[in-house]
């Protein structure tokens, strides 16, 4: 058994797709095609969340705080490599400015900027999401196994 499905409960491409969950909001925000307050992006952005809560509550890994977590990060992985690929498109091509800062490097600062603010925000809610999970993980009872399951 690999260390991540013994202590995270899942495996890795399994902790991966759940990540892959929120990745769809990153492209239809970053192509515009949904806009910030609308109803798909509320829901874009929090059913993801409930569908890795309710992966931990099924499968009740040992520590599902940081699987959770460790799920957010992926995302904000995933979150990361999003934005850089569509970094032109989010921006219609006319991509922020630093003021006086050189043109040469304004473009690899905010590209920085934005790498560090997409993995500070899959981690973030991966906590929160992961706070959720614990707690409803200590609230309810454990499932009960079927035969078959065992």
């Amino acid at each position: 058994m690999s260390l991540g499905r013994r202590t995270l409960g899942f495996s890795w491409p399994a902790l991966v797709a759940l990540a892959a969950l929120a990745a769809p909001r990153v492209v239809l925000h970053d192509l515009h095609v949904v806009e910030e307050g609308s109803v798909a992006t509320v829901l874009l952005a929090v059913v993801p969340s409930i569908c890795w809560v309710a992966a931990v509550l099924w499968r009740r890994p040992p520590r599902p705080f940081l699987t959770v977590v460790v799920i957010g990060a992926i995302y904000g992985v995933l979150l990361a490599v999003g934005h850089q690929v569509l970094w032109n498109q989010a921006f219609d091509g006319v991509a922020p400015s630093l003021g006086e800062v050189d043109p040469r490097a304004q473009e690899g600062i905010l590209r920085v900027a934005a790498v560090f603010s997409s993995l500070v925000t899959g981690v973030l809610v991966g906590v929160v999401t992961g706070a959720v999970a614990a707690a409803l993980s200590r609230l309810l009872p454990p499932r009960s196994h079927s035969v078959c399951e065992r």
